[in-house]
């Protein structure tokens, strides 16, 4: 964490700002209609860019207080830790270390039959977690009332339809607020968050299309005494004939929810004609417990619903210069047990908001918008399979010796398939495909650890000024930065050429794309890795571009050189498969999916590829964005 680059200031670092003027603004430029998971992840990015005026309306009467989600993947930690809260969500979360397996014995009564480590060592430094959904949005909330440009959501506001038209802010939105009074909101971009019943994607009539399971199950967070011996790890229980369950511990030490398998729906049916009460809950779930004992002291939370998989046909209104958005829930539905919602309705947005902020400043030009839908639409329909193979495999019976095969399923098999399927699950094996923003693989090899369009798998290095372990992803904050990494020999030639030339060549993308007067990393964040070990280099020694002077009392810059972190720790070149002889470039995205690998000495390579994404500078902030390329869509989300 930097601060005082431009002068000293006691206290907090992160202080609370000024909160937003008690009456919002009518013209904004992006409305964010709903403040669950995927609206605060959007609104918590765009308040991080000073000029951008973003408002959020909810319409609840005050922010959430009991969630319904609470898995957090590892992929959405690493998300956090860019947010600035990813220890808070340690320090109080319920740690998943382990899952285990129970099925029926000779007897017929339940036994345990598998455990196995959650997730793989080295797949993520952050674990996966379980947090209520509403500390969450806390989290979010706090990070917005401390942004350079503070929000917070207008609850009480129902959104009531759009119209997309012409000028600056081509976007009128209806609102009806306290009292029934209706507003109309002007916006340059909309995005709905507001989940599965979204009014937005009704508005641009779209449609979710998709299946059910014709399969009750229900929900809920309890308080209970039980001689479960397994009632404080994450387990999956398959009973003889009373159905299935999964058992999720929740934060605080004593809290647990319980997925429970009822009963299955005729063809159209709905669970909401059954009147299931939380008394039917209990019930099942000792049943399914039996032998042991469930004696059930307090009901948090409780619900019911019904397995299904459904999916909007693109994420946004389909124009030349995409207006208006839909993300998480509004565009993808699909079961809780696989803990995907809120982890890939977050990541929807983590997406989105970088990309928005860049059109809005004058970074990028609008077919940087067309991404969105073309890469996020390809990750829920990989979602959507998996689920639906998952909830299918946990609605079955037990398949007993004997049985004629595709009757019910082997616990050991479904066993096999939920550790095979663990790094989806944690949300890392998530690839976007080559487009605009995601190059071709050609030179892969230079770097065979980090796969082009995957996350930037972090790694321990040793910051050079002053031997500190730290994680190199942890470099990446949301504020919309690209990323360049460079892995070198300190003392090649191939380091200094290239420092030479992005300080010095008028055809550098640092040079071409930073605004006058800002920081050199304005735009383009550019950092080393470096071979040798730390003792062996002085930081002087390195290309100035490494020891930058910055902000207005030209103060150096210590942290942009790094080198292998200490043993017993691995070496990084090492752990992702870094050539040591060639080294290279790694071009990460503001969302810390990597976009290209390139060779030290492609200095056009680099440049041709950020030029495709960046407009030179400088750009007038707020300036409406250019006119859309002329190519068609299906050219922009392809691979130059």
């Amino acid at each position: 964490m930097q601060f005082h680059l431009d002068g000293f200031r006691p206290g907090d670092p992160e202080q609370p700002r000024a909160l937003p003027p008690a009456t919002p603004p009518a013209e904004v430029d992006v409305l964010v209609v709903g403040s669950g998971p995927a609206g605060l992840t959007l609104a918590a990015q765009l308040a991080a860019f000073p000029g951008i005026t973003t408002r959020i309306v909810e319409r609840r009467e005050g922010p959430l207080q009991l969630g319904q989600a609470d898995g957090i993947a590892c992929r959405t930690m690493e998300m956090f830790n860019a947010f600035g809260f990813a220890e808070r969500v340690l320090r109080e979360a319920y740690w998943v270390n382990e899952t285990v397996f129970w099925k029926p014995g000779d007897s017929g009564a339940i036994r345990r039959s598998g455990r196995i480590q959650d997730t793989e060592d080295g797949l993520s430094e952050f674990p996966h977690v379980i947090l209520n959904q509403a500390r969450v949005h806390d989290f979010f909330l706090d990070r917005m009332r401390r942004a350079p440009q503070p929000l917070e959501p207008d609850y009480g506001r129902q959104f009531l339809g759009l119209e997309v038209g012409t000028g600056s802010h081509p976007v009128a939105v209806r609102l009806a607020g306290p009292g029934g009074v209706e507003e109309t909101v002007r916006a340059r971009f909309v995005v709905g968050c507001d989940g599965a019943r979204s009014a937005v994607r009704q508005a641009l009539g779209a449609t979710l299309e998709g299946d059910s399971a014709n399969q009750a199950w229900g929900v809920m967070d309890v308080l209970a005494q039980s001689d479960f011996p397994d009632l404080r790890l994450k387990a999956v229980i398959h009973s003889a004939a009373q159905g299935n369950m999964l058992i999720i511990p929740r934060e605080g030490g004593y809290l647990v929810r319980l997925y429970i398998e009822l009963d299955k729906l005729a063809p159209d049916e709905r669970v909401a004609s059954r009147n299931i009460g939380v008394d039917h809950l209990i019930a099942a779930a000792q049943r399914i417990l039996a032998p042991y004992t469930l004696q059930v002291r307090e009901v948090a939370w409780w619900s019911v619903y019904e397995i299904g998989q459904r999916l909007c046909a693109r994420f946004d209104d389909g124009a030349a210069v995409p207006r208006v958005f839909i993300a998480g829930d509004a565009c993808h539905t699909h079961s809780p047990k696989a803990g995907q919602g809120m982890n890939v309705s977050m990541q929807d947005a983590f997406n989105l908001g970088w990309k928005l902020a860049a059109v809005l400043r004058g970074q990028s030009p609008p077919a940087l918008l067309e991404t969105y839908s073309f890469e996020r639409h390809a990750v829920a329909e990989e979602l959507i399979a998996f689920d639906r193979k998952l909830a299918r495999m946990f609605s079955a019976p037990v398949r007993r010796p004997g049985d004629p095969d595709g009757v019910g399923v082997d616990p050991a098999e479904f066993q096999a398939y939920f550790q095979q399927q663990g790094r989806f699950t944690a949300g890392t094996a998530m690839r976007y495909a080559p487009s605009l923003i995601t190059g071709p693989d050609t030179h892969q090899g230079l770097a065979t650890g980090f796969p082009i369009g995957m996350r930037l798998h972090s790694a321990p290095v040793t910051r050079l000024a002053d031997a500190k372990p730290v994680h190199l992803g942890h470099v990446a904050e949301a504020d919309g930065r690209w990323r360049l990494l460079l892995f070198a020999d300190a003392c090649g030639a191939r380091l200094v050429s290239l420092c030479r030339s992005l300080a010095e060549d008028p055809a550098s993308p640092l040079l071409r794309h930073t605004p006058p007067g800002a920081d050199g990393d304005a735009v383009i964040d550019t950092r080393a890795v470096l071979q040798q070990p730390h003792r062996a280099l002085e930081l002087h020694d390195l290309p100035p571009l490494l020891r930058p002077a910055k902000g207005r009392l030209g103060l150096t810059d210590y942290e942009k050189a790094f080198c292998p972190a200490l043993a017993p720790l691995p070496d990084i070149f090492d752990l992702r498969g870094i050539d040591r002889d060639q080294g290279c470039m790694v071009l990460v995205r503001p969302d810390q999916h990597v976009a290209h690998v390139l060779p030290l000495d492609d200095h056009a390579g680099l440049a041709a590829f950020l030029g495709r994404v960046l407009l030179p500078a400088p750009q007038k902030q707020h300036e409406e964005p250019p006119m859309p390329d002329p190519r068609p869509a299906a050219a922009m989300a392809s691979p130059a």
